[in-house]
């Protein structure tokens, strides 16, 4: 392929943004030839049919670097040009007084958010029966009036859906004239709470797929211009299943892309009798009839503030990835009511009513107890984005050009892989992207860190200590769909950083492509660590299991980027 460091030729999209070779809507007799030709190879490498995925990471279009790309918004946000991307710091799951058990105005959430380095956020307020009735329409006028008082900020409407038979989830639109109506629609519809108490287990998880579809659906019909789902918290409970997870995404993979890879919460696990002295992101709970039987008890806890699904390599996040599907991870604050802040509801406010609290008021006590940061406190969802825009920000997620970070752990990073030995500038394939080459070509990835140099908002400069590089080999599709294991995948070189501050570039040569792969990327400060779930010859200085009461968030920073796979052309 000579210099094959761009993403796969796009086909042409349809309009849910997926190429017309992988929508099954469209029979082969209307397609290009060029499309038909595509949809005949996926199919004869068993990535399209039956148990298999409609958008493989073979035939994803992606999105080329807009090299150069002008920053375009008020520095504070936190958006930087690198790589050839804006860089926006997020947050997709934010509770308003228009939530049962949190307080805050639309703004005071939004406010915090952008003065602490956000550039885009979501007010995701709880599904239930007052919400779908009165919440979905009162809370909009806040959002719309929150999108004029600060225009640097992009704020999304969306809600914390309770998937039926399962866990929780962010489900969000795009700003416009539908966006109440759709939500409110599916909300209705779809929300686990509004369901029979008689519905059986299937019948709740197809309620949950014909959800996805109804999202997807608006889409197409042009309600509005982007839908996104990411399950939350997802091995809180135990509650989602693999099989569930899997059917959530391929039922339509433009529509869920992802879930946590961290929870909210992290306060939490701040000892006492300086906070809660609780488990980071109320990770503190134990098997129950509705959970899924197979998962160990290890997955009921955090891992260095992450959930089991992410911090264990070789992991279920990894069997996603080994069968090339694309699955992204984020983090967030779930912020209902925030550490040591010094406010309460309105007094004699009715939710149930007016489908909100009264706005809060002052009361000099502070809440040493409360489990949540304020958005962008302390977790960041950083998205790779060709423009600040909400349509760039939706793009950017859904292509998976993301890292995350904990309590700012670093400035910026841009990772790629690329035919070894191209060195001109921001080429390669970025992060959820695909690299095509010929079996027998080198590649290597790189990685371009800045290191912090400013304290993060605990007052102290983060220290980045190691760098790791985990890389799993691309299976394909899976008999088990309740599987949660990727055998192949290990970490298989780390980098140790001596330097405080400035820019590090690392690269590591990852062979003659004989068959496909994955690589991604996490990094520590080093302080708690050991052999991961899977032993220490497939990840020997992973995330530390978290001690509720014992887990001070600020200790033990983490970030992690999504996958970049190299897959022969």
């Amino acid at each position: 392929m000579g210099h094959g460091h761009d993403h796969p030729v796009a086909a042409t999209t349809t309009g849910n943004d997926l190429p017309e070779a992988l929508d099954p809507s469209i029979p082969d007799s209307e397609l290009s030839p060029a499309d038909h030709s595509r949809r005949t190879f996926l199919r004869g490498a068993g990535l399209l049919g039956a148990g298999a995925a409609a958008a493989s990471v073979l035939a994803r279009p992606g999105a080329a670097a807009a090299a150069g790309l002008p920053h375009t918004h008020d520095q504070v946000g936190g958006g930087s040009a690198k790589g050839g991307f804006a860089w926006l710091a997020g947050d997709h799951h934010i509770h308003t007084q228009y939530s049962s058990d949190a307080q805050y105005r639309v703004l005071d959430q939004a406010g915090h958010g952008h003065a602490y380095g956000l550039d885009w956020l979501v007010i995701t307020d709880h599904g239930s029966a007052t919400h779908a009735k009165i919440g979905v329409d009162r809370v909009n006028p806040d959002i719309v009036k929150t999108r004029s008082a600060l225009p640097g900020l992009l704020t999304f409407q969306g809600l914390e859906w309770n998937i039926p038979g399962a866990e929780h989830a962010t489900v969000f639109v795009h700003p416009g004239k539908n966006e109440v109506d759709v939500l409110k629609r599916f909300e209705n519809a779809y929300d686990g709470s509004l369901q029979p108490a008689t519905n059986t287990v299937e019948q709740n998880e197809a309620l949950a797929i014909a959800g996805i579809k109804f999202l997807g659906e608006q889409v197409r019909a042009r309600k509005v211009d982007g839908a996104l789902f990411l399950a939350n918290h997802p091995a809180r409970r135990g509650v989602d299943s693999p099989h569930e997870i899997r059917n959530w995404r391929d039922t339509d993979p433009s529509i869920a892309i992802g879930f946590e890879g961290a929870p909210g919460h992290q306060a939490a696990g701040i000892p006492a009798p300086n906070g809660r002295g609780g488990a980071r992101g109320y990770y503190d709970n134990n098997p129950s009839a509705a959970s899924f039987p197979g998962y160990p008890l290890e997955s009921y806890r955090t891992w260095g503030g992450f959930d089991w699904m992410t911090a264990t390599v070789g992991g279920l996040w990894d069997s996603l990835l080994a069968e090339g599907k694309a699955w992204w991870i984020t983090v967030n604050s779930d912020s209902h009511v925030v550490y040591l802040d010094q406010s309460d509801r309105g007094p004699d406010s009715d939710f149930e009513a007016n489908g909100r609290y009264d706005d809060p008021v002052y009361t000099g006590k502070t809440l040493t107890t409360a489990g949540d940061f304020w958005p962008g406190y302390y977790g960041r969802t950083n998205v790779g984005s060709t423009s600040f825009s909400y349509r760039a920000v939706m793009d950017g997620l859904r292509a998976g050009r993301v890292w995350v970070d904990h309590g700012r752990l670093i400035k910026g990073l841009d990772a790629r892989v690329r035919v070894t030995g191209d060195r001109r500038r921001h080429t390669g394939t970025p992060l959820g992207g695909v690299l095509q080459v010929k079996r027998g070509t080198s590649t290597e990835l790189t990685l371009d860190l800045d290191l912090q140099d400013t304290p993060n908002w605990a007052a102290f400069v983060p220290k980045l200590k190691r760098v790791d590089v985990i890389v799993g080999t691309v299976t394909g599709p899976v008999a088990n769909r309740d599987a949660f294991t990727a055998p192949d995948t290990r970490v298989v070189t780390s980098f140790e950083i001596s330097r405080s501050g400035g820019p590090v570039s690392l690269s590591f040569d990852l062979g003659r492509l004989d068959k496909p792969f994955y690589v991604r990327v996490r990094g520590t400060d080093g302080n708690r660590t050991q052999p991961g779930l899977m032993g220490a010859g497939v990840d020997p200085y992973g995330p530390r299991l978290d001690v509720a009461g014992d887990a001070d968030p600020w200790g033990d920073l983490w970030f992690y980027t999504n996958p970049i796979w190299v897959l022969p052309r």
